[in-house]
């Protein structure tokens, strides 16, 4: 039987600090319980540190060039187009994931059928209620202006779309080849979660979340999604939730 691959997707744009230890964290992973190899794909996103430098010096690691920079959205969008894997992973290029999750949410797809799989920073594997749960979620070391955006978020994206998620911008998305290759994206930007989100469930798709552990980094330690970015996810979801399926638009 022939093993399957999960392709890694990474954009990075300036992330020399942290893309060596993380593409080493991914290389150590081992699927094998779940027959599957890994397919790891760096975008460099116009980077003008040594990013481009440390990801060349590592062996097994596809390197996409993005001439200048245009987006975390359209630096996702070329690795997809580059993936050929039957289950393709999005990974932010910094260390606040932990790759040794994607284990975890391979088993929910292969196990469950899901379409995607989303990796909760805010579920709990034994809940103490929806309330106790949602006030317990933050991690200490996540500014709240950060949670709340995020948590916000899901009730944006539960209005659009119907669907309540508790991390809808989770930097750690899994999806089956067939669902996300044969999307038609369109946003540039960190607005691409969103997008691809809202296009899942408005097609009659599957999301699964699992619990997941979170690292959070400081704007001093290279953070770049603002206050803007949450202003155009309430739009994105807008534009491709349920407007777009009951108007037409979008």
């Amino acid at each position: 039987m022939k093993a399957s691959t999960l392709s890694v997707v990474i954009p990075a744009f300036n992330e020399a600090r942290f893309i060596g230890t993380l593409l080493e964290q991914i290389k150590k992973v081992d699927l094998s319980s779940h027959g599957i190899g890994k397919e790891i794909i760096v975008i460099d996103d116009g980077s003008t540190d040594s990013t481009v430098d440390i990801v060349e010096s590592m062996d097994g690691v596809a390197l996409i060039k993005q001439p200048v920079n245009g987006g975390k959205g359209k630096a996702v969008r070329a690795g997809l187009d580059f993936a050929a894997g039957e289950y393709i992973i999005i990974q932010d290029a910094d260390l606040e994931y932990d790759p040794e999750d994607y284990l975890p949410m391979l088993g929910a797809m292969i196990d469950g059928g899901a379409d995607a799989v989303y990796g909760s920073r805010y579920m709990r594997k034994h809940s103490r209620g929806w309330l106790l749960d949602w006030i317990k979620a933050k991690n200490p070391h996540q500014s709240l202006k950060a949670y709340v955006g995020g948590r916000s978020l899901s009730w944006f994206g539960w209005l659009y779309t119907g669907r309540y998620l508790t991390d809808t911008v989770t930097a750690l998305k899994l999806f089956r080849h067939e669902v996300i290759k044969t999307m038609v994206l369109e946003t540039t930007g960190f607005e691409l979660d969103h997008e691809i989100t809202s296009k899942v469930l408005m097609g009659g798709g599957s999301i699964v979340e699992v619990p997941i552990s979170y690292n959070p980094r400081t704007k001093e330690e290279g953070k770049k999604i603002g206050l803007n970015d949450w202003f155009t996810g309430i739009r994105t979801f807008k534009r491709y939730g349920r407007a777009s399926k009951y108007s037409g638009s979008g």
